[in-house]
């Protein structure tokens, strides 16, 4: 897999320590065809692609079937104008991938289009179902014949057999089948459907552009298109949006949302806004709150570009000590690049980083990171900042320690893989090779997001999932790891 990771050397992979997001979503409507529309779609996917960089694809319809294009690889490499131009009509979905469930393969890459009663849709989805393997072995009982591997396709199918053909009423009937976390973009002939998960674990916000309405997985995007925020989609809402309007229909909603907390953490980009909540600015609490849980007697605070970067400022504030650019962070390694040998396994961090050895050089430093998840790639990065001349080397950590799985569409590696799940604070210390440690606790994360404990999922660090989840190694149910 290669979404927000560069497979340098095995394990040792520079961001094999971040866990991974699922999928970004984009949808727009227009009551005309729009020549310009697959391109605002590729731009909002632009701005999504830190969520997924494994695939992308933008699905389109003029009244008349459907049109789209997917491939593997970033939103630049699988577009371009010639496949933009024959993108025509007057709505448009668009999606970036990380796998979760199923493999790296084109047949995987979203948006689904599959054919229904009333003609064709498609389908995009942010996120992960806990019981798409239940549902999908009783549709293949029913004759049902799936050409994926991905809990998608599961949707699409609900979707599709809905005996009526109504898509609201379908809508309806696949949100009372599913369990797990879903932000859906869903595109018929005549409408634009988008649909959150009644938990509300994974976001979706909804923008106005030159009269068109945009759906996103983070405002981030509609920021990008030159869309104005409207609103957040509500946890348990269904939005359908066609020539007669827009129109919202709520079912069951959850008394106790469940927002997944990663989102402030580390996957949502600093400029998104989430359900209120400007994602920077809780990055920066965070890091004044770490400071206050866990002081440092240090010459300068620098963090762990970019996730880091925000809420190490946060930390500086709070504590005094001066913040300085001690890592530098190369932004032009591609996809793929020949990897480094087995013998020389620090280069694959130092391809990506590069320490600043005239700022670092005889200090003793706070170096702040968003999460560690295995520990390999911490471990390389205080031996690079001491091999540049750092005295001291002081790690921290702006979430509590990582030791659960998460079943609702993020990567956080198997619970034998967490380092926080097997080692203690002072272990991990002594296994990255830091001068010392400390992690943000749950409170004061929580803290930090200006919301109450009930607003998030916080499984990763606690281990109590808002719902059943399946039991451990199969946090995928259709991919083998």
């Amino acid at each position: 897999m290669e979404s927000r990771e560069l497979k340098f050397c095995g394990e040792n992979s520079f961001e094999n320590d971040k866990p991974k997001e699922a999928c970004g979503v984009f949808g727009i409507y227009s009551l005309s065809k729009d020549s310009a529309l697959s391109r605002t779609v590729y731009y909002g996917l632009y701005a999504l692609q830190h969520r997924g960089q494994e695939s992308a694809g933008i699905a389109v319809t003029s009244g008349d079937g459907i049109n789209y294009h997917k491939g593997l690889g970033l939103v630049s490499e699988v577009f371009d104008d010639g496949i933009l131009d024959k993108l025509q009509g007057h709505i448009a979905i668009g999606h970036v991938r990380y796998s979760t469930t199923g493999s790296n393969t084109l047949i995987n890459a979203q948006p689904l289009v599959v054919k229904y009663k009333k003609g064709s849709l498609a389908v995009a989805h942010n996120g992960n179902l806990v019981n798409a393997l239940e549902i999908r072995r009783e549709l293949e009982e029913d004759g049902a014949v799936f050409q994926t591997t991905v809990d998608s396709e599961v949707i699409a199918f609900l979707i599709a057999r809905e005996p009526t053909g109504d898509i609201e009423k379908a809508a309806v009937a696949c949100m009372e089948k599913i369990k797990g976390s879903y932000a859906l973009i869903i595109m018929t002939e005549d409408s634009l459907i988008g649909v959150r998960d009644p938990k509300g674990i994974r976001p979706l916000c909804l923008g106005k552009y030159n009269g068109c309405y945009v759906l996103a997985s983070e405002s981030c995007a509609l920021d990008t298109v030159g869309a104005e925020f409207i609103r957040d989609i509500e946890p348990g809402e269904i939005v359908v949006i066609n020539k007669s309007g827009i129109k919202s229909i709520k079912t069951k909603k959850d008394t106790d949302s469940s927002l997944c907390i990663f989102e402030f953490v580390y996957f949502a980009r600093p400029d998104s806004n989430i359900d209120g909540m400007n994602i920077h600015t809780a990055r920066w609490k965070a890091g004044r709150q770490l400071a206050l849980e866990h002081p440092a007697d240090a010459d300068i605070v620098i963090g762990v570009p970019d996730s880091g970067t925000v809420s190490a400022m946060g930390y500086a504030e709070a504590s005094g000590i001066p913040f300085d650019i001690g890592l530098i962070k190369n932004r032009y390694i591609g996809r793929t690049f020949i990897q480094p040998s087995q013998e020389s396994r620090v280069l694959g961090v130092r391809l990506k980083l590069n320490a600043m050895k005239e700022v670092i050089k005889g200090k003793r430093l706070v170096m702040v990171d968003d999460s560690i998840v295995r520990g390999t790639t911490s471990g390389q990065i205080v031996k690079l900042l001491k091999d540049a001349g750092a005295r001291e080397v002081h790690v921290r950590v702006s979430s509590p320690p990582i030791r659960y799985s998460c079943y609702f569409g993020i990567d956080t590696s198997t619970q034998k893989e967490l380092i926080g799940a097997r080692q203690q604070v002072e272990e991990i210390r002594k296994f990255i090779g830091a001068d010392s440690l400390g992690y943000l606790s749950l409170e004061g994360l929580v803290k930090s997001t200006g919301f109450p404990a009930a607003k998030f999922c916080m499984g990763c660090f606690c281990g109590t999932y808002p719902m059943e989840v399946p039991g451990e190694g199969k946090k995928y149910l259709f991919e083998k790891r």
